[in-house]
């Protein structure tokens, strides 16, 4: 999820899913996720979450993947109790399992 997720025309769910398909995940599992994080957190928190994600992986060597153990990392780093609550959430109503997003 890079920091111009929340920026354009399209809606954050839409943005978020289209990000995670970027890092990987499959298009289905990510418009599931996107839905959800858009619709627990606020565009703050998710920008937040965003910014996170992009530096997170700046330093990784393969920064185009992204697994569920990353991003949830990521959500806890926040010191926001409701990001990574969100992130869990949306990992199981979405059917994702440890290891890859």
């Amino acid at each position: 999820m890079a920091v111009t997720l929340l920026t354009g025309c399209a809606t954050p769910s839409t943005q978020i899913s289209t990000a995670l398909t970027r890092y990987g995940l499959e298009a289905q599992r990510a418009d599931c996720v996107g839905s959800d994080l858009s619709s627990h957190l606020s565009i703050n928190q998710l920008q937040q979450l965003g910014r996170a994600a992009k530096a997170y992986r700046t330093n990784d060597s393969d920064p185009a993947h992204l697994t569920a153990s990353d991003l949830m990392r990521v959500a806890v780093e926040l010191k926001d109790p409701a990001v990574p609550l969100a992130v869990a959430g949306a990992g199981v109503r979405c059917g994702l399992v440890a290891g890859g997003l």
